[in-house]
């Protein structure tokens, strides 16, 4: 008889469990004690594509807190997780700031009152044939990643104004500077 690993037994467990907040013991329980079932949980979400949210996710959840929102999509395996290498070409390509947002590591996200964290995101989702390539992935903050602000077209916040500033070149900058300048002298 095969024996069943820790992964397929926090699968079952979480699938028992869908929209019910868990507690990390009861995940470490579920695996069979197994001392990686964090990491079978990011396996989870990152290469079978499971809506696992964690307190990075979600600001009614606490550190240790896990939630299944839904049922997984079913049978869909992505390719293998994105490398450090490409992780740090697609961060500093886009001036490591949110694509959709333009919040920057450490800023307070408005809609979970946590400060930003970035991953990279797929522009063609992996689960509609995205690849893992520098020019079909991009940096957005964990609230833009799950979709949950559906940013639509309005004025221009000022953590999007400084995060286009903080991208472009010192020339810019400094264009930026001395009409901002000129523009505040003038109404003296």
């Amino acid at each position: 008889m095969a024996k069943t690993g820790s992964k397929e037994k926090i699968r079952k467990f979480l699938l028992a469990n869908i929209g019910r907040v868990i507690e990390s013991h009861e995940i470490f329980a579920a695996s069979g004690g197994a001392g990686q079932y964090g990491r079978r949980l990011r396996e989870l979400r990152d290469q079978e594509g499971w809506p696992i949210l964690s307190h990075h996710d979600n600001s009614n959840l606490k550190p240790g807190q896990y939630l299944l929102q839904e049922k997984p999509p079913p049978n869909v395996v992505f390719s293998p997780i994105i490398s450090a290498r490409l992780r740090a070409m697609v961060l500093d390509r886009n001036g490591f700031t949110c694509q959709m947002c333009g919040l920057t590591p450490g800023d307070v996200d408005p809609f979970t009152g946590r400060k930003a964290r970035l991953h990279i995101g797929h522009i063609v989702d992996r689960s509609h044939g995205g690849k893992n390539e520098l020019s079909n992935l991009r940096a957005l903050c964990s609230t833009c990643n799950q979709g949950a602000k559906n940013i639509t077209t309005e004025k221009p916040s000022l953590i999007w104004l400084l995060t286009q500033v903080r991208r472009a070149g010192i020339d810019d900058q400094k264009a930026v500077y001395n009409w901002l300048h000129n523009k505040i002298n003038s109404r003296d």
